[in-house]
């Protein structure tokens, strides 16, 4: 290991059934009845073209201090699927670590709808988090990302093109630090991103590892060294860039798997089979991260 796609819907379901966290946003270890018991309360972040869009907030378990850090959830999907439920697992561990956690419902590409319109809403939900720091006892100076794969995409545009002049939008509007995993931070050659802009951009335009800032937020990421979706040499650029220029971004590549830390290197895009000990790895080294950001979280 150096430091430095899409779940299917039937993978899911399967998932769910047998109780198991096998990827990051889905039900390698049965949950706690606490955990499973710890259940979110959804609020409407955004309305547009006549939808509604949810945020699905879990309470911290426990606070460390009068107001808590924040983290806001991106699942997955290619920008074409998943639900908030696909980071469910991800958003109770970071609520038990003293966070409030929020995981996001998007808009999803389907001919109509781009990747341009999910970005708007991560940048509205983020200034929704904010709006509402003092309704939920949140400091609205420590509202994080994480995201998964074409959500890793999503928080990172919104880290590094900035939310200032999107809708609802506050300050610059990005996050405050971002937790990135098997993320689409390259996608300027990406054909099926460029596909689902419908012509209204160019793939480069919101590309994070094409449109870095001077400063960006603190970043961890989680990667596999064999991934052919969402390729290392993507994350090493971002963080390159991103170190270059006095930032800190520390990337954890992992040996001998792929997307998501599948250890089924032949089929990336569907068959998941994620390696145990890299992910428990992966998901140490992020809480760890927050903990040197936030010293007030749980161990």
């Amino acid at each position: 290991m150096i430091s430095t796609s899409p779940i299917p819907p039937f993978c899911l379901s399967v998932l769910i059934a047998m109780s198991l966290t096998l990827i990051p946003g889905c039900a390698s270890q049965p949950a706690s009845p606490s955990a499973a018991a710890r259940n979110p309360t959804v609020h409407v972040y955004r309305t547009t073209e006549g939808r509604t869009l949810g945020a699905h907030v879990f309470s911290p378990f426990r606070r460390g201090s009068a107001t808590t850090p924040a983290i806001v959830l991106f699942h997955g999907g290619g920008w074409s699927a998943g639900a908030p439920d696909w980071v469910y697992v991800s958003a109770r561990r970071f609520a038990q670590m003293g966070l409030l956690a929020v995981a996001v419902e998007y808009r999803l590409s389907d001919g109509k709808v781009t990747p341009i319109d999910a970005l708007n809403d991560t940048c509205a939900s983020l200034a929704w988090v904010r709006a509402n720091a003092a309704r939920f006892g949140i400091d609205d100076k420590r509202v994080a990302a994480y995201g998964v794969s074409a959500g890793g995409h999503l928080v990172s545009a919104a880290a590094t093109l900035g939310c200032g002049n999107a809708e609802g939008a506050i300050g610059n509007g990005g996050p405050d630090a971002l937790l990135l995993w098997s993320p689409a931070v390259d996608v300027a050659q990406s054909t099926w991103f460029q596909k689902l802009l419908h012509g209204r951009a160019k793939a480069i335009d919101f590309s994070p590892a094409h449109q870095m800032p001077q400063r960006v937020a603190p970043t961890s990421i989680v990667q596999g060294a064999k991934d052919t979706v969402t390729r290392t040499e993507g994350a090493q650029r971002f963080c390159e860039i991103a170190t270059r220029n006095g930032n800190r971004c520390e990337l954890n590549v992992y040996a001998n798997v792929g997307h998501l830390l599948t250890r089924n290197l032949a089929d990336q895009e569907d068959n998941y089979d994620p390696d145990p000990a890299a992910r428990a790895d992966g998901i140490a080294r992020q809480a760890q991260f927050l903990r040197s950001l936030w010293s007030d979280l749980w161990p």
